[in-house]
């Protein structure tokens, strides 16, 4: 680089292919520059390097033809696109918990950032972080991982993370950015317990500091308003559940019954 000045041209320009963390800390410098310029030009070299493996190691996505969920794929994901807050309401067996994390790689998300999708039970975290890893064909605990009270089973090369909504609150103490993610999901938000409640109270206020933060709410009720209202009139996309067919078998009386008073 020829000057300070080139420098940080350069630095602006690789800012879209910086991770998260490195993007947020080097775009808070570039508001006022007053030296470190090659200390924030290495940072973003490392960071950018690294946001390329992300990038080339994203786990390919397809999805199960039988979920209702499916035949939405490119409306949920275009919304997505298109704004940072929607509104998913799904039936249970919809098959939404398993599938929105996947329409967010599809969407692009996953790469400078983890997408967190919060469950309110940890068994839950752990058999749906489990579920998605064997639908994508990749390693659980790598690609794919779960974090809950005394177990993290997530690193560097996770790209889809379950966690459950007290573990978010509780990195939200130590990093007020959520600097780690691109996209948070949270997941049965019609639950409507303390810890969703704060949680949804946080990412409201979080989106003036973090525009490019994606927040996918989820319910499976169809009292959908509220959160619609609660995030200015966010998009709500709703998904029917899974049905199947019910057969009505009449059997004739048991006379032996009828003679016994039965």
């Amino acid at each position: 680089m020829q000057d300070s000045k080139d420098m940080i041209e350069a630095i602006s320009a690789m800012l879209p292919e910086l991770l998260v963390r490195d993007r947020i800390a080097i775009g808070r410098w570039l508001v006022t520059p007053k030296g470190g310029a090659e200390r924030m030009f290495a940072r973003a070299q490392r960071s950018q390097v690294k946001w390329k493996q992300r990038q080339k190691n994203c786990p390919k996505v397809s999805y199960p033809v039988m979920l209702p969920i499916t035949e939405r794929v490119d409306e949920i994901r275009r919304a997505i696109e298109a704004h940072q807050v929607v509104i998913v309401a799904g039936e249970t067996g919809s098959g939404k918990t398993t599938q929105l994390p996947k329409i967010c790689l599809e969407a692009g998300l996953g790469i400078s950032g983890k997408i967190a999708c919060t469950q309110p039970r940890r068994v839950a975290a752990l058999s749906v972080s489990k579920r998605i890893a064997e639908e994508l064909k990749v390693s659980w605990g790598k690609e794919v991982g779960a974090k809950i009270r005394f177990t993290d089973r997530t690193g560097d090369d996770t790209h889809i993370k379950m966690l459950t909504d007290g573990m978010l609150l509780a990195e939200i103490q130590g990093d007020g950015d959520l600097s780690e993610y691109d996209a948070i999901i949270v997941d049965e938000a019609h639950e409507r317990s303390l810890n969703i409640d704060f949680l949804l109270g946080y990412l409201h206020q979080i989106r003036e500091r973090r525009p490019d933060l994606k927040i996918i709410v989820t319910s499976a009720t169809i009292d959908t308003a509220a959160f619609s209202k609660a995030f200015d009139g966010a998009p709500v996309i709703s998904v029917s559940g899974r049905t199947f067919p019910v057969n009505v078998t009449y059997a004739p009386l048991d006379e032996l019954f009828e003679d016994k008073g039965e």
